[in-house]
C-alpha cells in the first residue's frame, strides 16, 4: 500500500515538474520518499529532487540528493550530471570535472556531455593559472615588501597591489593560504608607517565578509595587538585598524550582508565570545592613560556603532545592558576628564562628546524601568563617590560628569542634578581661584539652568557669584558661559549681542542710485562701520568659538519656553548660521552639540528662524556624519527641516545645501531613505534635476542617486507613462563629470535592482547605446566604472539584449579595458570588464582564447 502511494506521489512530482511547480514537486517527492523502501525508486525519488534543487538554485541540496542517488546506482548517469552541475555552481570545478567525465565514458557520444568537458576543462586550466599566478605575486611583493634595501617606488607599488588582492576574494584566500598573516604581523613589526598601514589595510580586506577567516585573523593578530595599534598618535594608523576591527566586527555579527557559499556556508562559528572580548577591550581602552587621543575617539566611535540596537523594533539589547553593567562606569571616567587637571587622559576635541553620545545611546537602548533605575544608580554612585572636601579635584571631576551627562540624556542629567550637594558644589566651585574650576562649574551651571526650577535656585544662590566671575575673569571661555543667565530678558540680550558680534542680521541691499539721490537730498546715508566687513566678522566669530559659545547658545536653546521666546529662538538661529559659515569650523559646532541643539530651532518657532536654522542644519548635514552630529533617533527629525529648504522661493544656496545635506543623510540607512521619500522630497529632488543651474542639477542627481536604493523609489521609475529613467539616462551623456558619475551610479543600481529598467532604458532614448559606450570610455575612473557595471545588468538581463551589445562597438571596448594591467586605481574597472566578458562567453557569443 505504501508501496503504491510512493509511486503515485513521484507521478504527482513529475506533473509539478513540467508545471514548474518546482517547490510543490519537491514536496511529493520528499513525502514519497518517507514511504518506499525500493532502492530504485528511491534512487529516481533522490534524481528528480536533485533536478527541483537545480532549478531552485538550490546547489548544496542538489548535490546531496544527487551523491545519494549515486550511492545507490553508481551508474545512474542523470544523477551523475546532475551533481556535476550543482558542483560547477558551487565553484568546485575539479570534482564537477570527475562526475562529468565518467558520464562521458558511459555515454561517449553524448554532445552535451562532451561539451561540459571541455568548458570544464578550460575553466579549470584558468583557475589554476591564476592561482599560480597570484601565488606567485604575493610571494614576490612579500618579498618586495620584507627586503629593507626595496627601492621606495617598488614598495610602494608592491604595499598598494597587496591592498588591492586582500580586497579581492581569491586574492584574500590566496595571502591567508600562503601564510599571508605571519608576513603581514612581520610587516607590522618593521614599524615603519607606510608598511604598517599596508597591512592592517590588507588584513581589513581579508576579513570583510568572511567570518572563518575573519575569526582566524582576530586569534592570529590578537586583540590586545589590534587595540595597541589603535592607541597611537598616528591618526591615519588608528583610522585604518579601527576600520580592521569594524570589519572583523561585521564578519563575526553577521553585519556584512554578503551571501556564503561552500565551506564558509557549511561552518557554523560561536563568536559571541570573541565579539564580548573586542567590546571588554574596547572599554579598557577608554581608561588607559596609553592610549592616544585618537584612539580613544576611534574606541568610542567603535562601541558607538556596534553596541546599541540599530533598530529598537528587535528585542535583544543584551549588548547594551552587558556594555551598562561592565563598562557605563569607564564612560563616565571619560566624560568627567577635566583637561588641565594632572590626572587627564589624553583627548581630543570631540572625546568628550563622544563619550556623552555613547551614554545618550546606551539610556535609549534601555527597555524598561528598572534598566533605566539600574543605569542611574551607577551614575549616582560614581558622582557621590568623587564628592570630597579633602580633594578639590575629584569634585570639580564629578561635576564635569554631571554635565556630560547634561549633555547626553537630559533627563537623567535632570535626575542627577537633585542629588544633595551636586547644585551647591557648582556654585562653590564659581568662588574658586583655581580657572579650571571655575570653567567646569560656568559650564555645568549652564546646561544645568535650562529647566526653571534649577535657573531660580542659581538666581537665588549664584548670580552675584557669577557677575564678580565676569568682572575679575580675563578667560574668555569663562566670560560667555557667565553671560548665559535664567533670565529672558537676558537671554534676548545675549542673542542679540551674539547677532551683532556675528553680523548675522538681514542686511538690505544697497542701490546706488538711491544713495547718490538721498547724498544729494543732504538726507543721512548710513555706512557701513569698517568693524562690519568679512575679516573682523570672520575674526569675531573664531573668537567666540574658541570661547565655547556653542555649548552656551546649545543650553539656551534647552531653557524653558517660560524663558526662551520665538524671538529670541530667531536670533539664535541667526547666530549658529553664522558661526557654521566656514565649514572647518563645523566640527567644532558638532562637537559641542550644536548640531542636535539646531533641530528644535528648525521646527519651532518664527519663520524666519525656522528657515535659518533649517540651513544651519543643512550646512552641518552636508559634510559631518550624522551619527555623531544627530546621535540617536534624532537624526529623523533633521529630514523635514532641509525638504523644506527646496521650496522654489527659498534661495539657490539653500537649496544646494538642503540637497547635499540630503545626499548625506540618505547615504547612511534605508530607514532615513524611507523618511525623505515619506516627506515627498522626490518631486522637489526631480525638479531640480532638470535645473540649468550646474551646482544644483549635480546635488540633486547625487540625492537621487543614494535615493533610487529604496524600493519604493524604484516603484516610481518602473511606472509607466514618466520620463524618469530617460532623464537619468541623459544626465549620463552630459558634459559635467560629478553630473554624470552621480546620474551612472543611480542607473547602475536601477538596472541591478530591475531587469524590466534594462529594456526600458534601450528604449526611452535612441541615444542610449552611444551614452553607455562613453560611460565606459571616460577618463575619470569612477564613471567608467559605473558605466561598466550598467553595460554588465544588460549584458546579464537577457540574452538578445546581450547579442545586440556584443554586435555593437561595446565589445572591443570592453575587451580592450580588460587587457589593462589592474593596480589599486584601476582593479575595479578591469574586475568588471572581464565579468562582463566572462558573460559573453557563457551565452556562447564569444570563445575563449587559449
Amino acid at each position: 500500500m505504501a508501496e503504491a502511494e510512493a509511486v503515485q506521489l513521484k507521478e504527482e512530482g513529475n506533473r509539478h515538474f513540467q508545471l514548474q511547480d518546482y517547490k510543490a514537486a519537491t514536496e511529493s517527492y520528499s513525502q514519497a520518499l518517507k514511504l518506499t523502501k525500493d532502492k530504485a525508486l528511491q534512487a529516481t525519488l533522490y534524481r528528480n529532487r536533485a533536478a527541483c534543487g537545480l532549478k531552485t538554485e538550490s546547489y548544496v541540496q542538489a548535490a546531496s540528493d544527487a551523491s545519494r542517488a549515486i550511492d545507490i546506482n553508481s551508474s545512474d548517469i542523470k544523477a551523475l550530471y546532475r551533481r556535476c552541475q550543482a558542483l560547477e555552481h558551487l565553484g568546485k570545478l575539479d570534482q564537477a570535472f570527475k562526475d562529468v567525465q565518467r558520464c562521458a565514458t558511459l555515454e561517449p557520444r553524448n554532445q552535451n556531455f562532451q561539451e561540459t568537458l571541455r568548458r570544464l576543462n578550460t575553466s579549470i586550466q584558468e583557475k589554476l593559472r591564476v592561482q599560480f599566478s597570484t601565488d606567485s605575486r604575493v610571494q614576490k611583493m612579500f618579498e618586495i615588501l620584507l627586503d629593507p634595501n626595496s627601492e621606495a617606488d617598488l614598495l610602494e607599488k608592491a604595499a598598494n597591489n597587496l591592498i588591492v588582492l586582500g580586497r579581492e576574494e581569491a586574492g584574500a584566500e590566496r595571502i591567508f593560504q600562503n601564510n599571508g598573516v605571519a608576513l603581514l604581523l612581520q610587516l607590522v613589526d618593521t614599524k615603519r608607517p607606510e608598511l604598517m598601514l599596508a597591512a592592517v589595510r590588507t588584513l581589513s580586506g581579508m576579513c570583510s565578509g568572511h567570518r572563518a577567516r575573519a575569526t582566524a585573523i582576530l586569534h592570529a593578530v590578537r586583540i590586545d595587538r589590534i587595540c595597541s595599534l589603535m592607541a597611537v598618535e598616528n591618526e591615519e594608523m588608528s583610522l585604518a585598524v579601527c576600520n580592521l576591527l569594524q570589519a572583523i566586527i561585521d564578519a563575526l555579527s553577521g553585519e556584512d550582508k554578503r551571501e556564503h557559499r561552500g565551506k564558509e556556508e557549511a561552518l557554523v562559528l560561536d563568536t559571541k565570545k570573541d565579539l564580548k572580548q573586542i567590546t571588554n577591550h574596547l572599554l579598557d581602552m577608554l581608561v588607559s592613560k596609553k592610549v592616544s587621543g585618537q584612539g580613544r575617539d576611534q574606541a568610542l566611535n567603535l562601541l558607538n556603532k556596534n553596541v546599541p540596537r540599530k533598530d529598537l523594533a528587535i528585542h535583544d539589547n543584551s549588548r547594551t545592558i552587558y556594555v551598562v553593567d561592565n563598562g557605563l562606569r569607564k564612560i563616565l571616567k571619560v566624560v568627567g576628564q577635566v583637561p588641565d587637571l594632572p590626572s587627564c587622559l589624553p583627548l581630543t576635541d570631540h572625546t568628550r562628546m563622544l563619550a556623552s553620545i555613547l551614554i545618550n545611546k546606551l539610556y535609549d537602548d534601555l527597555r524598561c524601568d528598572p534598566e533605566r533605575d539600574h543605569f542611574r544608580k551607577i551614575c549616582e554612585e560614581y558622582i557621590t563617590g568623587k564628592f570630597d572636601p579633602q580633594d578639590m579635584d575629584k569634585n570639580v571631576i564629578a561635576i564635569q560628569t554631571v554635565s556630560g551627562i547634561l549633555q547626553g540624556p537630559f533627563d537623567l542629567g535632570n535626575q542627577l542634578l537633585s542629588l544633595k550637594g551636586v547644585m551647591e558644589m557648582m556654585v562653590a566651585l564659581c568662588g574658586s581661584e583655581r580657572e579650571t574650576d571655575q570653567l567646569v562649574a560656568v559650564e555645568a551651571l549652564i546646561h544645568a539652568s535650562t529647566k526653571l526650577s534649577r535657573a531660580t535656585f542659581i538666581i537665588t544662590n549664584g548670580v552675584a557669584l557669577l557677575k564678580e566671575l565676569y568682572k575679575t575673569t580675563k578667560n574668555e571661555k569663562i566670560k560667555i558661559r557667565t553671560l548665559v543667565t535664567p533670565d529672558k530678558t537676558i537671554l534676548y540680550s545675549v542673542a542679540t549681542t551674539l547677532v551683532n558680534c556675528t553680523n548675522s542680521y538681514d542686511v538690505k541691499e544697497v542701490i546706488p542710485e538711491l544713495v547718490q539721490l538721498a547724498k544729494f537730498s543732504k538726507q543721512h546715508v548710513p555706512e557701513e562701520h569698517p568693524k562690519d566687513k568679512k575679516d573682523f566678522v570672520d575674526m569675531r566669530v573664531k573668537r567666540l568659538l574658541k570661547a565655547g559659545v556653542i555649548s552656551a547658545l546649545a543650553c539656551m536653546v534647552k531653557a524653558d519656553n517660560a524663558i526662551l521666546t520665538d524671538q529670541t529662538k530667531e536670533l539664535l538661529a541667526r547666530v549658529f548660521l553664522a558661526l557654521c559659515e566656514n565649514p572647518k569650523d563645523r566640527g567644532t559646532i558638532v562637537a559641542q552639540g550644536g548640531g542636535k541643539a539646531l533641530i528644535p530651532l528648525a521646527l519651532e518657532g518664527t519663520d524666519v528662524g525656522k528657515v535659518k536654522a533649517a540651513h544651519a542644519l543643512a550646512k552641518i548635514a552636508a559634510i559631518s556624519n550624522p551619527d555623531i552630529a544627530f546621535p540617536g533617533e534624532r537624526v529623523y527629525e533633521v529630514v523635514r527641516p532641509l525638504v523644506r529648504l527646496l521650496d522654489t522661493q527659498r534661495d539657490g544656496l539653500q537649496n544646494y545645501e538642503a540637497l547635499l545635506g540630503l545626499t548625506n543623510l540618505s547615504g547612511r540607512s534605508d530607514k532615513l531613505r524611507q523618511k525623505i521619500f515619506k516627506e515627498k522630497a522626490l518631486p522637489d529632488i526631480e525638479n531640480y534635476m532638470f535645473e540649468n543651474h550646474d551646482q544644483l542639477r549635480q546635488a540633486a542627481t547625487e540625492c537621487m542617486c543614494n535615493m533610487v536604493v529604496n524600493k519604493e523609489v524604484q516603484e516610481r521609475f518602473l511606472a509607466d507613462g514618466n520620463d524618469r529613467l530617460k532623464l537619468v539616462v541623459l544626465l549620463c551623456g552630459e558634459d559635467d563629470d560629478k553630473v554624470q558619475n552621480a546620474a551612472a551610479g543611480a542607473l547602475a543600481m536601477l538596472t541591478a535592482a530591475h531587469k524590466k529598467l534594462c529594456f526600458k532604458m534601450t528604449q526611452v532614448t535612441t541615444q542610449w547605446l552611444e551614452i553607455l559606450q562613453r560611460l565606459c570610455l571616460h577618463d575619470r575612473l569612477s564613471v567608467q566604472h559605473r558605466g561598466l557595471v550598467i553595460a554588465y545588468n544588460l549584458l546579464a538581463a537577457d540574452a538578445e539584449l546581450a547579442k545586440k551589445l556584443v554586435e555593437s562597438e561595446l565589445l572591443e571596448i570592453l575587451t580592450v579595458v580588460s587587457k589593462q594591467e589592474p593596480d589599486e586605481k584601476k582593479a575595479a574597472v578591469v574586475q568588471t570588464a572581464r565579468e562582463c566578458l566572462i558573460k559573453c562567453m557563457d551565452y556562447g557569443f564569444i570563445k575563449p582564447v587559449s
